[in-house]
């Protein structure tokens, strides 16, 4: 460092949060979500595991403004093997994608928090705390566009979806023909068909999300995000584990298809890590 610089690690400009602070929209409701589902590359599942536990979940999402909750899903071999259809355009083959990480951003507060997400990843990469030995699958910044409830105002909120210890989840996505056919598609799920697949099931709560586009400066590792216009991802908050109650996921592509609203290229289940520690991690081949 020259005579004159100023040291990044104590440069901290601390009278700005107070400006900060004082404006802009500072809700609860999760009005965007980052959904990133990863596969390490073969030999280095425990090093990628505790990579990201041990650092980038805490200084690459969670300490990061606005992105208020957060959490990790595993696929272990048994559960990538009841995904569908085989013919995915999300996941080549439909079982890669082994970790998933599910974070909410406050409702306005995207811009602001990409503006920091794209500079610290930067800053993160130029320091090597990066862990280069993996693949992003499906990894979007998505705006939130509905929420639908099996049990109407009892129970948790979508906001509390991530901290409540729900047991597994199911990530289906699907896409339409065009803008028109997704609007078309988001009214049917709304109020026709998850409000009859909740009813008597295992899932609490199904949030439902349209992918956002990244910006220009990302990273290079991260594909833009494919279906801008017309993908619909959707989040099933289970109260038990899927492996239990897979009978209740069957057949969602038929259902979507026969509607004649779209196609659905991934239903995959997922259950919780348990932080700080390897568990499952010797499950994923």
């Amino acid at each position: 460092m020259t005579t004159g610089e100023q040291d990044p690690q104590q440069d901290t400009r601390v009278e700005d949060y107070a400006e900060l602070a004082a404006v802009g929209p500072y809700g609860v409701h999760p009005g965007h979500a980052l959904i990133t589902m990863v596969e390490p590359h073969p030999g280095h599942e425990y090093a990628y595991n505790r990579w990201y536990e041990d650092d980038h979940y805490y200084a690459g999402a969670m300490a990061m403004p606005w992105m208020y909750a957060g959490r990790r899903w595993v696929a272990t071999r048994e559960l990538q093997e009841l995904r569908y259809p085989e013919k995915s355009t999300v996941a080549q083959p439909v079982t890669a994608g082994c970790y998933l990480s599910t974070y909410w951003v406050t409702q306005g507060r995207y811009d602001e928090h990409m503006k920091w997400t794209v500079g610290i990843n930067k800053r993160l990469n130029r320091d090597g705390r990066v862990y280069q030995d993996r693949t992003h699958v499906f990894t979007s910044f998505q705006d939130h566009a509905a929420t639908v409830y099996r049990d109407g105002a009892a129970g948790p909120r979508d906001f509390h979806a991530l901290d409540h210890p729900y047991e597994g989840l199911v990530v289906q996505v699907v896409d339409a023909d065009g803008p028109e056919q997704r609007a078309e598609l988001l009214e049917w799920l709304r109020s026709r068909a998850l409000p009859k697949r909740l009813h008597g099931g295992p899932a609490a709560m199904v949030t439902v999300f349209r992918p956002t586009p990244l910006p220009g400066d990302r990273m290079t590792y991260v594909k833009q995000v494919e279906g801008v216009d017309t993908r619909l991802t959707l989040l099933w908050f289970l109260q038990q584990d899927p492996r239990t109650c897979w009978d209740r996921f069957q057949e969602l592509d038929t259902e979507v298809a026969e509607a004649g609203l779209g196609r659905v290229e991934l239903v995959a289940p997922f259950i919780p890590t348990v932080p700080g520690t390897d568990r499952y991690v010797d499950q994923l081949r």
